[in-house]
């Protein structure tokens, strides 16, 4: 069958594979999209796990935090230019701002007003892509972060005592946790949040691969289980090497932290934003 060129661009931005390995993958596929990606991650052409596709959108992500209350908002517009307009970054604050003054009660709704408005202002399109609020319980704290207006996140931790969130080390070691997320957009918290789905999904892409060696089946069975817990330990928060120390796992950075403040703090929940990127 015929292959549209557009097709195999859309692929070659999705997974990063080369332009002749995307057009064969989609026809072998009979030109399935989501088939071929799966194609090219069984031949180790493409990431076994990709967190986002290449942006095609402009835009920010806005964050902020008040009253035990974080939101992370994505807002959208066509043009690089744009997202750097004042009436932009001025639209984007108060967004966060209806957002943590609804609460739970929030809807995209409220959000169509102020966007109307500066569209009218500014004279491009633009849209709320997405948000989300997070809550802090009793003995819990939430941070946010944005970089360079691409990429946001929330971070909430729950602590074994109120005071805690006032230590000097906890601050620390918190407002680190905000630029590890950041920094390696972990997929996950722990394995043990890891969606059954996702890890089908791995193993059976690392099982085609380890096929392809010709080993018996129990060194196969090895391989793969291997590449699925070397592949965890990249994509869940907990388990990946710390932004400020790659000897050292972010559990552990939480455990030593308790031992010298004589508590506990802990992950409790997570928020990543990149704009522009394919949502899972």
């Amino acid at each position: 069958m015929e292959i549209k060129a557009t097709d195999v661009k859309a692929l070659r931005d999705k997974t990063g594979a080369g332009m002749m390995d995307c057009k064969k993958a989609l026809q072998e596929a009979q030109g399935d999209f989501q088939k071929a990606e799966r194609i090219l991650k069984e031949l180790g052409l493409a990431a076994a796990a990709k967190r986002a596709g290449r942006a095609t959108n402009q835009g920010r992500i806005f964050s902020q935090v008040a009253n035990r209350m974080g939101v992370l908002l994505e807002l959208t517009c066509e043009t690089d230019f744009v997202a750097k307009n004042k009436d932009f970054l001025a639209l984007g604050r108060r967004l966060t701002g209806i957002a943590l003054a609804r609460g739970e009660a929030v809807t995209a709704k409220d959000f169509e007003g102020p966007v109307k408005e500066v569209i009218g202002i500014i004279k491009e399109n633009m849209e709320v892509r997405r948000f989300g609020l997070m809550t802090a319980g009793p003995q819990e704290m939430i941070l946010d972060y944005v970089h360079d207006g691409r990429i946001g996140v929330l971070v909430k931790l729950a602590l074994s005592s109120d005071g805690l969130a006032n230590h000097p080390r906890v601050k620390e070691v918190a407002n680190d946790l905000t630029l590890h997320a950041a920094a390696f957009a972990p997929l996950f918290l722990s394995r043990e949040r890891v969606l059954a789905s996702y890890l089908e999904e791995q193993a059976a892409i690392f099982r085609k691969q380890a096929e392809s060696l010709g080993k018996p089946e129990k060194v196969l069975q090895g391989i793969t289980q291997g590449k699925l817990n070397k592949h965890l330990a990249e994509v869940t928060f907990l388990e990946q090497a710390f932004v400020k120390d790659s000897n050292v796992k972010v559990a552990k950075v939480l455990e030593s932290l308790g031992k010298e403040i004589g508590g506990t703090v802990s992950i409790s929940d997570y928020l990543y934003y990149r704009v522009g990127e394919e949502v899972i």
